[in-house]
């Protein structure tokens, strides 16, 4: 029963269903928040078919069958890195500096100039830490995008890149956040949460920032007004207790900030690094973290399948277990992912696929901007290719 869209109150007059069962999905129906020992329950015990019905419910309450998208292209101004986390696979440590790339400003921003003419609304910046790319270069980069290009909204670094260059440049948190927005950061990406629980973030993760200090980074940003997203790396050494620790830090800072817009679970690919021993998680857990996620983070508006790392096929399914957002089409070459194993090994959909793709499971395509502004519905859009295979069998094409 993987694409489950069952009715929730069927649920609740279900006798077969234990009496745990029925009071997390009386606490679903009635809009209140789950515990922490309910959400490890709800990993260790439920069945995937009522995860479905509850996290599609309340997808659905806050959605309906909208299912956002947007515009965007990435650049990765490097893979070489100071920091050696086990999990990754797309960075080089500098003693493998010959195997990476390291861009400059112009070769950054000649990538930005590629894009001129075509209607992408974000430029996602985010990769590996080295020393020269600092506050002064970072500033002037955003400041340079945004003199080409005004309304291209920076979606840019995670506080693994800000923690560091503040430290190197001897300044506070709200300092450097305060000059990033002044250089024209719009707002932050989610990356570099990983496993907050230390128990498991020293083991792959170690000397990054810690979950207080990414945490931290995200409130100062946000207490300015800024918005940002928060993402988990799951199905590698964590256990379910894990996860849901994780998930109880994010809706504590939602609950005190209210500014993260999206959740992003990140699946742990095991291609190239040094963690390739363990065993990925099957699709069924993939679909059973985004349920869980969308039960528990009641305060977050928005789940979201990065489907270049899990597949279109299964960003479709995930469309019925809480997910209500697919990414952007990816107009880009980018490298983290394809670099770990991703089902996507060349991130690239034109909007017409991307739009198809959500049209064919029945929900409805918005193309949105950073910010969540509607831009375009295409729910009843027509394409060139729909007129051609509707009149190869004589049938009707809708007006647009």
């Amino acid at each position: 029963m993987l694409q489950s869209r069952g009715n929730l109150f069927q649920l609740l007059d279900d006798n077969r269903l234990s009496a745990d069962h029925r009071a997390v999905a009386g606490k679903v129906a009635g809009g209140e928040r789950i515990s922490a020992d309910e959400g490890a329950w709800l990993f260790q015990e439920a069945d995937l078919g009522y995860l479905g019905a509850l996290a599609n419910h309340i997808r659905e309450q806050k959605h309906g069958d909208r299912t956002f998208f947007n515009r965007n292209f990435h650049i990765e101004p490097t893979n070489v890195c100071l920091y050696t986390c086990t999990f990754c696979s797309y960075s080089r440590l500098i003693k493998e500096r010959k195997d990476g790339w390291e861009y400059t400003m112009d070769e950054m921003m000649d990538m930005v100039r590629a894009y001129d003419g075509h209607p992408v609304t974000e430029v996602h910046i985010v990769g590996g830490v080295l020393p020269q790319y600092d506050v002064a270069f970072y500033s002037e980069l955003f400041r340079k995008i945004k003199q080409h290009r005004p309304e291209l909204h920076i979606k840019a670094l995670t506080p693994v890149e800000y923690h560091y260059i503040f430290k190197k440049a001897k300044i506070s948190y709200e300092e450097g956040m305060k000059q990033m927005k002044e250089a024209g950061l719009d707002s932050m990406p989610g990356g570099g949460a990983e496993i907050f629980h230390p128990e498991i973030r020293d083991q792959i993760a170690g000397g990054k920032c810690s979950a207080d200090q990414w945490l931290r980074i995200h409130e100062i940003w946000h207490e300015m007004g800024g918005r940002s997203n928060a993402t988990m790396l799951y199905g590698h050494i964590e256990k379910y207790e894990h996860r849901v620790d994780h998930l109880e830090r994010l809706r504590q800072l939602q609950d005190k900030t209210g500014g993260f817009q999206t959740f992003i679970p990140l699946k742990f690919r095991n291609k190239d690094n040094q963690m390739s021993h363990l065993p990925e998680v099957s699709v069924l857990e993939d679909l059973r973290n985004y349920a869980v996620s969308r039960i528990y983070l009641d305060n977050f508006d928005h789940i979201k399948a990065y489907w270049p790392m899990i597949s279109r096929d299964v960003a479709q399914i995930s469309l019925a277990f809480g997910v209500d957002d697919i990414d952007g089409t990816i107009d880009d070459t980018t490298r983290i992912y394809s670099m770990a194993g991703s089902e996507e090994q060349n991130p690239a959909m034109t909007t017409e696929e991307l739009v198809k793709l959500v049209r064919q499971v029945g929900r409805k395509p918005i193309e949105r901007d950073t910010l969540y502004n509607v831009l375009n519905d295409y729910t009843d859009v027509v394409f060139e290719s729909d007129k051609e295979f509707r009149g190869y069998f004589s049938l009707p094409v809708a007006n647009q």
